[in-house]
């Protein structure tokens, strides 16, 4: 069976042509960054234009790179939510177009669900057992799924304010390193001191909640008790080097501390031994070398998404779209978006 997936949650445009749920046949992706760099963030407006303008010539090149043609399509699964208003649209707009033509079935798929199921791409698919505790750690969303199968996966916990990729853009920003931020703080953390700075993460009323902005608050702080004039509207601050790297470092360690011990703790509520962690901030080595030492000291198994199958893409929702039309899910054409 051959399924077409489409991802237009945020600002890249991802087409993907996937087998029986699991063999990658062809993947198209054009990525909107390069425009939303100098903004520090993404304009959603920016985003939805790039979508309309470009996911029409991945369609053509899917095809010509496959060597199948649209006919062999069997089922077309489409991202229905979170994400953008604008830029899902397209995309669900693009998918109902598709499914009508070549009369097909059609499958809404949820973006952070299909994160998760990333990891099935992966080559550990057949190790990964049944229920296990879902971390869905991005730029946009950081979430805890008690996984028992795809068809509805529960949610334990989630950030109360900015997601983990989301700070770590803001503490970029606020050192003036540059968009996006987690790359470049993960190349300076290397050669920081993880312990120069102490910063403390914020409890929460639910433990299985995340909360970040009172670290980014922290980082502030630390800079202006030290003389360091912090202007949004300017790029004049100078942080010596040596210091930029302790505070990357210092910094970044907190919040993956907090998502590693907040995961291992609903392992140990739910009575399950695995984790399955997907999203963009899954690709940091930092945060797979730290999740992986503390989960063998407690028995527990940890799975990461491939790394290019980390950031937003179309092979993971055409691959879970699969799995829920086999649990009989179907969609009209009056399939709707959500944002949240």
């Amino acid at each position: 069976m051959n399924i077409l997936g489409i991802e237009t949650s945020c600002d890249e445009t991802s087409l993907s042509l996937i087998k029986d749920g699991e063999k990658i046949l062809n993947q198209q992706t054009s990525s909107s960054l390069r425009y939303h760099r100098k903004y520090g963030g993404v304009v959603p407006e920016i985003a939805s234009r790039m979508h309309l303008e470009v996911i029409g010539f991945l369609f053509e090149v899917l095809w010509k790179q496959s060597g199948l043609t649209p006919k062999d399509i069997n089922l077309v699964a489409v991202t229905t939510g979170p994400g953008l208003l604008g830029s899902l649209l397209v995309g669900v707009c693009f998918a109902k177009a598709i499914s009508y033509a070549l009369d097909v079935s059609l499958v809404g798929v949820n973006h952070l669900h299909g994160h998760l199921y990333a990891v099935f791409l992966g080559e550990e698919r057949k190790k990964i057992k049944f229920p296990f505790i879902g971390l869905v750690v991005s730029g946009g969303h950081t979430c805890l799924f008690y996984v028992r199968d795809f068809l509805e996966p529960y949610l334990l916990g989630s950030t109360l304010d900015d997601a983990c990729g989301e700070v770590l853009d803001k503490v970029a920003r606020v050192l003036n390193l540059g968009y996006p931020g987690g790359p470049i703080i993960e190349r300076l953390a290397r050669k920081g001191n993880p312990k120069g700075i102490h910063f403390n993460p914020i409890k929460t009323k639910n433990p299985l909640d995340f909360s970040f902005s009172g670290v980014k608050t922290a980082v502030l702080y630390y800079l202006k008790q030290r003389g360091y004039k912090i202007d949004s509207l300017s790029k004049s601050i100078k942080v010596p080097l040596g210091l930029i790297r302790d505070i990357c470092a210092s910094f970044q360690e907190v919040v993956f501390d907090s998502l590693i011990e907040k995961s291992l703790l609903a392992c140990k509520l739910k009575k399950v031994d695995t984790v399955v962690v997907g999203g963009g901030v899954a690709i940091n080595n930092r945060l797979r070398e730290k999740f992986f030492i503390s989960a063998k000291k407690e028995k527990i198994k940890v799975y990461f998404s491939p790394p290019q199958l980390c950031l937003d893409n179309a092979s993971m929702i055409a691959g879970l779209g699969y799995i829920l039309f086999k649990f009989g899910k179907r969609d009209s054409f009056t399939l709707k978006i959500h944002t949240d």
